[in-house]
């Protein structure tokens, strides 16, 4: 019988909480200003895009502690059990010296009104910690999440890399106590499923992937989060009720990644972050894209399994995996199947997906011939912007030119990802040259319908989706060109 504890527990700075009484919709924004008046974290966009929130949290996993910036007005106090929790009033000791991370943005002058500049010190704290010194892709990457709207960039770049010369990350409390840290999260860790709530505010934490898995089956209306860079806007922006929650992202089991000869495996709760080194090692051409996804607080929380389980039709991975030819692996009770992922997506709002039943892999097959693969996605803003068109592209020619095999998947074109059969249908078989080109280019129209709505109209996507077809033809021509050996990204 699975033992139960009616409590969260985690560390806050310096302090343990211990919450009885947590509000399934409770944000760690609202905790941190309201219960403890912790006002440096701001609220500015309330839905994980400004970073005027932004605080650290670290956790465990197979018994190495990781720091990483989350937002704060989007993470539930529920899923920070067994957590460390560090905000900007950590940083500098009342009447002590500041931090080097403030110092440094004090002699660079890179705060003018202020209201950001708690995030952004939370941002470059957490990317110093980890580089004490980091390249100029290494900042902009890190600060993809913060927006300034009166200082500018400059200045902040230049606090970023002067922090090492102004302090020895060795010596940093976060660092020099990472044992004493890492045996308090440890302690916190006692295996027991944590339930607060009656029916209407319930919040579960189960206890392993097996007790994950007997708590949805016999819930199976209840709310499953996992990074919560989604469900949570469906708490802030729509007021929605979400209980009864099923919190998963303390789980170890749903955080591994595993290799073997054939391909990459995926446990559904593998954050962006977590999946980067491995990703890019084996599938090199999607690293522009997964550098694109959100900002570094969002790849933090975000989970490759959400992203594929809430089924948007705009989701960034979705194309690229399909056209890879991703499987996933769903789970209710101690049953599993298998499919591609192509075939999990129905219609817009509907996956095939069984009451009380959950994604509990994701399994990538490595390109047995490389061939020629891409993936574009094209939006408004470069950084931190969702899709407008992502489109996905894998070639393989035969000995004569022409075409063995394509797969070609776009997001933003239909109500799902979705692929564009007739168009590859329209390309098999033939040369890959200007003319296969412009007849595939024809069946565009019969394999999607796109919408209008404020990212774009119906006409730019389809013109964009074609366009991308063209590119990525050209793109093959010019055998010096590197864009089909990596993932090509723009954003207009």
């Amino acid at each position: 019988m699975t033992e139960i504890r009616n409590t969260i527990r985690f560390l806050l700075n310096d302090r343990l909480i211990e919450l009885a009484d947590v509000s399934p919709v409770q944000m760690l924004l609202d905790f941190l200003r309201i219960d403890r008046n912790l006002r440096g974290t701001k609220e500015g966009c309330a839905e994980g895009d400004c970073g005027a929130c932004t605080v650290l949290v670290g956790r465990l996993l197979d018994g190495k502690l990781t720091y990483g910036s989350v937002n704060a007005c989007i993470r539930f106090v529920a899923s920070l059990d067994g957590c460390h929790v560090v905000t900007v009033e950590a940083l500098a000791q009342p009447n002590g010296p500041l931090h080097p991370v403030q110092q440094a943005m004090v002699d660079t002058h890179a705060s003018q009104c202020g209201f950001c500049t708690p995030g952004f010190v939370m941002s470059l704290y957490g990317l110093w910690m980890a580089n004490p010194k980091p390249s100029m892709q290494d900042i902009e990457k890190a600060l993809q999440g913060n927006l300034c709207r009166c200082t500018g960039y400059a200045a902040i770049i230049r606090a970023a890399q002067a922090i090492s010369s102004i302090g020895e990350v060795g010596k940093d409390p976060l660092v020099a106590e990472r044992e004493k840290i890492t045996q308090q999260l440890a302690a916190l860790r006692d295996g027991r499923r944590v339930e607060i709530g009656g029916d209407n505010e319930r919040v579960v934490l189960p206890a392993s992937l097996d007790d994950f898995a007997a708590v949805i089956e016999a819930n199976p209306k209840a709310t499953i989060v996992a990074g919560s860079t989604d469900v949570g806007l469906w708490v802030t922006k729509f007021m929605r009720d979400i209980a009864p929650v099923v919190h998963l992202s303390h789980l170890d089991e749903l955080r591994r990644i595993s290799v073997d000869a054939e391909g990459v495996t995926l446990a559904a709760g593998v954050s962006y972050t977590q999946a980067f080194p491995v990703v890019v090692r084996h599938f090199p051409q999607l690293r522009e894209l997964w550098e694109r996804i959100g900002g570094e607080q969002v790849r933090n929380m975000g989970t490759v399994g959400g992203n594929i389980a809430n089924g948007s039709p705009i989701g960034d991975t979705p194309p690229a995996l399909i056209a890879l030819g991703a499987t996933i692996t769903l789970r209710k009770g101690t049953r599993r199947r298998t499919l591609p992922l192509e075939a999990f997506f129905i219609e817009y709002g509907k996956q095939d997906r069984e009451p009380g039943e959950f994604v509990e892999s994701i399994r990538i097959p490595f390109l047995a011939d490389v061939g020629s693969f891409a993936v574009y996605k094209v939006s408004k803003r470069f950084d931190e912007d969702i899709s407008a068109v992502c489109g996905a592209f894998r070639l393989k020619l035969d000995g004569t030119g022409r075409v063995a095999d394509a797969v070609i998947a776009f997001g933003g074109m239909a109500g799902t990802p979705k692929r564009a059969s007739n168009v590859e249908a329209a390309l098999k078989g033939v040369p890959w040259n200007d003319p296969s080109i412009d007849v595939a280019v024809a069946a565009f129209e019969q394999d999607f319908t796109p919408l209008t709505d404020w990212r774009a109209s119906a006409g730019y996507r389809m013109l964009v989706a074609k366009n991308l077809l063209r590119r990525f033809y050209l793109e093959t021509q010019d055998k010096s060109n590197v864009r089909i050996a990596r993932a090509a990204a723009v954003a207009v």
